[in-house]
């Protein structure tokens, strides 16, 4: 009974170990071209960080941090032309903001 099922049966290339170098440096690209926007300059100055501690930081990131991060900006990226992407970019923008603050052991405070 179970023999009649058939799945599709895929097959594909597996990148050699060379590849998760070029991985992250994409990824850290990616993020770098979203800081790069004058808006998100402009919030990460008025929170008191430059654009250059910020990548400073992207760089020390683990690799499923960053990765994470990179997905993010393709999101803002995939949504941005409408008023639904503007809103994805600003909250994007300000998780973005609050990690890199984190990761610089400062403190969010909402008041």
């Amino acid at each position: 009974m179970l023999g009649s099922f058939r799945g599709a049966a895929e097959a594909g290339v597996i990148a050699s170990h060379g590849g998760a170098g070029d991985l992250r440096a994409g990824e850290i690209a990616k993020v770098q071209t979203f800081l790069e926007q004058k808006v998100v300059m402009q919030e990460l100055v008025d929170y008191g960080v430059s654009p250059e501690e910020a990548m400073t930081k992207i760089r020390s990131m683990s690799d499923s941090d960053l990765h994470r991060l990179a997905s993010l900006t393709d999101r803002v990226a995939a949504g941005a032309d409408g008023a639904v992407g503007w809103l994805i970019g600003v909250a994007v923008l300000v998780i973005l903001i609050i990690v890199i603050l984190m990761l610089m052991d400062r403190r969010v405070v909402v008041r």
